[in-house]
């Protein structure tokens, strides 16, 4: 399972804690991992009736694989918050931690004695990063990734999205207010609360498709003859010959006149690609895209 790690240690020293399930809170605590957070979490105990240590958190049994790689490097702890015991627990890392991580709705957090007006007097310098479905008073409305782009129109007729599209991206903007948080607390020496809704995550990857850039017939919708998905001998391939250079060396390989951007927008320019590509080999526009320059990816059948 690929997972790419290219992050410098801005983080190294700072201690988080997270009690967040599923995906968002994970990944938004392995991105602080891998920026050198020293990162612990405490889950609750697997469902009654499973094996000793199975996981409470359901991506542990969904997917043991992916939930290894999310915690790779995290401090696991089991602790019911909802007993005595698990609360000590929880009040032993939040004494030594810099910023709490959740992931629930504000009257869980309520009920668990973490409502942040409390967490603030107990521990002025701790903060916490908060991940709900919407915002604010919407906090509370139940919801899921797929929801949250259906909403910004991000889900084409009854096929699902090829990812989580609205997790990561609001694993992202999580990460992003740990850094924000720790920035601020080292200027104030205070602790804040930071918001991140998935919902306002999926409605800024969909910011493209709002503006029209990527609605069918646009410029990259499919309008552009060089940013296409065309067939080819043995697969497909993903072309993505933008700026004029490549656009020009795309045509110049098809045997079609180039004669600045109208040329791609043309229904016949798609046309003349379409065959040309349709004749080719995944192997023979490798070795195109490198002889000649052209962004391309073959997807071989």
């Amino acid at each position: 399972m690929p997972q790419i790690v290219r992050l410098a240690p801005v983080l190294k020293g700072v201690r988080l804690l997270s009690l967040c399930l599923n995906l968002p809170g994970p990944a938004a605590l392995m991105r602080c991992r891998q920026m050198g957070a020293r990162c612990a979490k405490l889950e609750p105990p697997g469902p009654l009736g499973a094996p000793t240590g199975t996981s409470g958190d359901p991506m542990g049994q969904y997917n043991p694989a992916a939930y290894g790689l999310l915690h790779e490097g995290v401090r696991v702890r089991v602790a019911d918050l909802k007993t005595d015991r698990g609360q000590a627990a929880l009040h032993r890392e939040l004494a030594k931690t810099d910023v709490l991580l959740t992931s629930f709705r504000p009257s869980a957090l309520g009920k668990l004695g973490l409502d942040w007006k409390l967490l603030h007097r107990q521990y002025p310098a701790l903060s916490q990063v908060a991940i709900v479905g919407a915002p604010g008073t919407r906090a509370e409305e139940p919801g899921h990734d797929l929801t949250y782009l259906a909403k910004h129109d991000l889900i084409s007729g009854l096929t699902l999205p090829p990812t989580l599209y609205a997790d990561m991206g609001g694993s992202l903007a999580a990460s992003e207010a740990v850094l924000k948080a720790v920035l601020l607390q080292k200027n104030t020496g205070k602790g804040r609360y930071l918001e991140v809704a998935l919902s306002e995550a999926a409605a800024y990857l969909a910011l493209p498709r709002a503006w029209g850039l990527t609605r069918p017939g646009a410029p990259v919708g499919g309008g552009h003859a060089g940013y296409r998905v065309y067939a080819c001998q043995n697969g497909r391939v993903a072309v993505a010959a933008l700026e004029p250079h490549f656009a020009r060396a795309l045509c110049n390989a098809a045997g079609l006149a180039f004669s600045g951007v109208t040329t791609m927008l043309q229904p016949a320019s798609r046309d003349a690609i379409a065959t040309f590509l349709l004749g080719q080999s995944c192997e023979a526009l490798d070795r195109l895209a490198l002889a000649q320059d052209i962004p391309l990816l073959t997807l071989p059948d």
